[in-house]
């Protein structure tokens, strides 16, 4: 276990029959999703283990080379894309395999597992769950967008391709436009995994409603 990324775990009952790994966003940390578990309204019975990992420092260089916690480097970006460093995508899908493979021998199987992500954590939920080499129970991608397109090719591809997905957008989002969160969309479903689209009048956050929405999904995928 010292080999994985620090995180912060909360279960939702006694003995987890499955488990959720939750992604932050660019200069958060494995905390700022920890208080949403008790507002899912996840089914009573359903004990479920999540995992909220601390991405590691590193210089942004879109923020002057300001250093705060990523999942990777993201070089420049405007109005509809994110140019992001593609090496640093891959080393954060290796991070998250890693934290998957440790819930698997705690006894979880990857069928039992979801990956959740916010933003830059999302776009890494989305690259390190399309293309984890055993079906997951499911993908969740909030406000975020695919950050390098061109890993999601080929083979890669074949374990979860029909792996569901709910997707979620703020309409007034500034920081990751919703034509990104589109895009994705657009982009996931031609690979043939099913998308639940939402959508929301907020900023980059997420809403209550969202998080039930999120609490649902969550029901139904892992549900024994």
């Amino acid at each position: 276990m010292s080999d994985l990324l620090p995180f912060e775990e909360v279960q939702s009952g006694p003995n987890p029959v499955a488990s959720v790994i939750w992604l932050h966003g660019l200069g958060a940390d494995g905390n700022d999703f920890v208080s949403v578990v008790p507002e899912l309204g996840l089914p009573a019975g359903l004990a479920v283990r999540f995992i909220f990992p601390h991405a590691p420092h590193m210089p942004i260089t879109c923020n002057n080379g300001y250093v705060m916690r990523a999942w990777y480097d993201i070089l420049h970006f405007d109005e509809i894309s994110r140019h992001a460093d593609e090496a640093g995508v891959l080393a954060s899908v290796g991070m998250i395999r890693a934290l998957i493979a440790a819930e698997n021998a705690r006894g979880i199987a990857s069928s039992r597992i979801v990956l959740a992500g916010f933003s830059q954590g999302g776009a890494i939920a989305y690259t390190a769950g399309l293309t984890h080499p055993e079906p997951l129970a499911g993908i969740v991608a909030l406000s975020t967008y695919l950050p390098a397109p061109a890993l999601l090719t080929g083979d890669a591809l074949a374990a979860n391709a029909g792996t569901p997905v709910l997707a979620a957008h703020g309409t007034s989002d500034p920081v990751v436009p919703l034509a990104l969160g589109q895009k994705a969309v657009a982009s996931v479903e031609a690979l043939g995994n099913p998308v639940q689209w939402h959508t929301y009048p907020m900023p980059h956050s997420v809403c209550l409603p969202e998080i039930r929405a999120i609490g649902q999904f969550l029901g139904q995928r892992l549900a024994s």
